[in-house]
C-alpha cells in the first residue's frame, strides 16, 4: 500500500460488527499467560445471563487495555464531569459446569 502512512494499520470493521453487543457485568479470570474477559448482558429480575463476547489477552496487552480505559475515562470525565460508581451487587457467576474445590 503506496499511500499508507509508515506505521499505520488499516482495520476493517464489518457491518456486523459495528453494531457492537450491550454488557453490563464483565467477569475476568487469568491464567499464567491470558486473561480472559467475558462480557456478558444481565436482566434485572431474570436469574439466567448470556455471555455476549469473549476477549483473551496476553497479559502485557491486558495492562496495556487498562492504561487506554485509565486515560479514556479520565478525558472523558474532564469532557463530562465525574462518572457516579455505586456499590456492583454480589453476583454468584455460574458458566455452567462444574465448580472448582480447594
Amino acid at each position: 500500500m503506496a499511500d499508507q502512512k509508515e506505521g499505520q494499520i488499516n482495520i476493517e470493521l464489518s457491518e456486523e460488527m459495528a453494531q457492537g453487543v450491550y454488557s453490563n457485568l464483565v467477569a475476568i479470570n487469568h491464567s499464567p499467560t491470558e486473561f480472559v474477559l467475558d462480557f456478558i448482558q444481565m436482566m434485572p429480575g431474570v436469574p439466567k445471563a448470556k455471555v455476549q463476547s469473549r476477549v483473551i489477552l496476553t497479559p502485557e496487552h491486558a495492562k496495556r487495555l487498562l492504561g487506554a480505559l485509565n486515560d479514556n475515562v479520565s478525558r472523558y470525565e474532564q469532557n463530562f464531569g465525574n462518572v457516579q460508581t455505586h456499590e456492583p451487587p454480589q453476583v454468584p457467576l455460574n458458566f455452567g459446569g462444574p465448580t472448582g474445590e480447594a
